[in-house]
This record gives C-alpha cells, structure tokens and sequence, in this order.
C-alpha cells in the first residue's frame, strides 16, 4: 500500500482500510469501549468512549504512521524516514519505524512537552528540536527529506496514513454495532476522514459529528469556500487538533463524508477534560477530549447510541494541571474573595473559622496591611477557596457577610 507523490490524492476505500487493519495485526491493540453514565443520562441515550487514549504511545497516531511506514519499498524504507510534530505522531513514526526496522528522524517544536520528547527519544528515533511552532518545525523536516532522502512522514495528508486510521472506525462498528452517531475531534481531519470513509461504507445511515477547538477550526471556513483555507496563528490549548490548515486528502473526504463540524471552547475542553478525569477515570489530552465537550455543551444534539472518540491521553503533567484548574473554575469550584477586616491578632482565625463552617477549602490567602486604601486598623485579605459549585459560591458570600465582613467585588 504505497503511493508516489503523483497519486497522493487518490481516493481512500474501505478496502485500503481493512488492509490496514490485517497490516496492524498485532501492532495496534483493540482499544477498550467503555461507557459513560453520566454522558449517557446528558444525552438521553447511550454514550460509549473509545479509548484511543490506551493505545501504543497513548493515541491512534500509531495506527497511520505503521501502515504509511509498512508500506514503503525496500529502498524508501533503506533511506530512513524524517516526520515533525508536536508530540504524537513523533510517537507513532517512533515506535512503528523501531517495530519494522527503520531509520527514524523526527522534527520536534523547541517548546515542546519534555515528556513527549522524552518519548519520542525512548522510542527510538532521534529527536531534532526546531522552531517555536508545528508549521516552522514541518518546514525543516521537508527540508531534511529534500536532503538526505528520507521519506517524510506526513501526519494525516496521506492515503495510507488515512487508511490506518480508519480503522478506529472498523473497530467502533464491531464493538457497538448499534452505534447512531460517532464524534471525533478534528485538526488536519485523518482520523475523521478514516473513520468517515470505513463507517459511511458499511453504515451510511450512522451521523458522523467533527469536533474543532474554536480558536483552532479551520474546517468551517474551509468546508464554506469549498477548498482548503488557512487560518492565521490558530490558538487552543488542544494541540493535538491545533492544526491552521485541513490536509487535501482528508478534506476532499470529510466534505463529502462527515455530517457536521462542530467548533467547542476552552472552558468547554477544560469541563470536558476533567470530566473525563473525575467521572470516567481516564486520562485524555485537551485534543482527545474534544468529542467530550461537544456532548457536554448540546446533549440534545445527538442520536444515540454515540461513540465518542478519546483520541489521546498524552498530556504534560504542568498542562493537566493548569486545565484541571481552568476547567473546575468553569464549573464554579474555583472562588475568589477579597475582604477587609480589623487588624487584630486572631482576627484572620476568626475569618477561617467561618469559611470552615461553610466547608470551603482555602488554597491560597494574601494578606495586606500596608495601603493608603486601608484605615489605620485595617487589613485586606484575599482568598482563593475551593468550593462545590455556583450554588455554594453564593452560600459563601452570604456566609461572609452575615459574619459583618466588607466582602469587595
């Protein structure tokens, strides 16, 4: 399954998918289908995950990258391969070059996840850093090809690449063959247009729903002018689907495919993020989470059964936390509070003491005493607390003022 840069267009069928799913036989696991109980009452109707977050190097990217490897000549694959990412297709190119035996160089941005880099290297390829942003670090990586002859590796604008990936697809229908509706975050589109191309040919009648992260979604635009768009300096945390332009291969699919592209926000990516965290017990990166927040912000939009594609749990430890932060400030269990009171030892107790009653944990307090602001006895104090939501957001602020506290907007 090998093509030229003449026939890099050609059209993906269901048969190249289910040659890729013998191809990675034994390479790729079948990642688990697990249901959500929380999404499913949401919907209405029953959601499952598909947990490509469990597979080798934590996404599907493993999946494109072996089959587009697998089927290189023996002189392509003699020359080594050369790919750019940020994080997991550097994996999948990684390990699928360690498994069959080539040469591996993969272009990685300078500010990139240590832990993926690290990755990266402990699968076996040599890592080189370059540029600040995914588009600097592809052009040094097409550049390398140009030079050595390596083959570039591209991370969804290739047929075989589409092909691997489609076989997510192969899998959701096997393992609920009941399915209605799959949703799938989207960046340069390989995995939708995969998933597109092996479901719609067994199951024209299941709804296909794109997920892009809004600061991100260059698909809307694109799918509007009938052609691939650019979008300038596309912003989201999800970096896995931070993708400024569709790819031509998976577009011309996803057009003709995909039912319906949806756009979700940050705080929507954050919610969804630490749902998946605190109700479903799974580790899924903002990207993966995408399908999550689409649910999550019109669950009435959906037919179910639905499968939600968790496309990847590669997610730097610093990031998670700042996410998780940001997502339980959406949901109101983040407050902040600034309050003046007297100046008097046991005064801040006191103030803890009513807090405590309200059961608000406080992470964090500043207390000033020195500002031409303040009366002679007087102090500020800030606090960050810990709450359980809206509702007990307002139970606090009435608490602290029917304690006599100023409490300050």
């Amino acid at each position: 399954m090998s093509y030229s840069t003449a026939d890099s267009l050609r059209r993906v069928t269901l048969d190249d998918v289910r040659g890729a799913q013998k191809m990675l036989s034994g390479v790729a696991r079948v990642t688990a289908m697990e249901g959500s109980r929380h999404l499913s009452q949401l919907v209405g109707a029953p959601v499952h995950f598909k947990c490509e977050n469990l597979q080798r190097t934590g996404s599907f990217k493993l999946r494109g990258a072996y089959v587009r490897i697998a089927g290189l000549l023996a002189e392509e694959r003699a020359a080594g391969v050369v790919a750019a990412s940020a994080g997991n297709h550097a994996q999948g190119v990684a390990l699928a070059s360690r498994v069959l035996g080539v040469r591996s160089t993969v272009f990685m941005p300078k500010g990139a996840p240590l832990p993926k880099i690290s990755a990266t290297r402990e699968y076996g390829a040599e890592v080189r850093l370059h540029g600040q942003v995914v588009d600097e670090t592809l052009v040094a990586a097409q550049e390398y090809a140009a030079g050595t002859g390596a083959v570039f590796i591209h991370p969804f604008d290739h047929p075989d690449v589409i092909a691997g990936q489609g076989t997510v697809g192969l899998e959701i229908l096997e393992q609920c063959p009941e399915v209605r509706t799959i949703v799938v975050g989207i960046g340069g589109g390989g995995l939708a247009a995969g998933i597109a191309v092996a479901v719609k040919a067994l199951r024209p009648d299941v709804r296909i729903v794109g997920v892009q992260a809004a600061g991100a979604a260059a698909y809307p635009p694109s799918l509007a002018a009938g052609r691939p768009v650019s979008i300038k300096t596309p912003a989201t945390m999800a970096d896995g689907i931070k993708v400024g332009r569709p790819g031509d291969v998976p577009f011309a699919l996803i057009g003709e495919l995909v039912d319906e592209v949806r756009t979700v926000t940050e705080d929507e990516l954050s919610t969804a993020l630490l749902l998946c965290l605190e109700r479903a017990k799974l580790v899924v990166e903002p990207a993966g989470a995408s399908p999550v927040a689409a649910l999550l912000s019109d669950p009435g939009a959906f037919e179910g059964p639905v499968v939600a594609v968790l496309s990847g749990g590669n997610v730097d430890p610093v990031l998670m936390q700042r996410v998780l932060r940001h997502g339980m400030a959406a949901q109101g269990r983040y407050q902040a509070v600034r309050l003046r009171l007297t100046d008097r030892p046991g005064a801040l107790a006191t103030l803890l003491g009513v807090l405590s009653v309200v059961d608000a944990n406080v992470l964090d307090v500043s207390h000033v005493r020195t500002d031409p602001r303040l009366g002679l006895t007087e102090a500020e104090v800030e606090l960050h607390l810990e709450t359980k939501g809206p509702v007990h957001c307002t139970e606090v602020g009435r608490a602290l003022r029917d304690a006599g506290y100023i409490v300050i907007d």
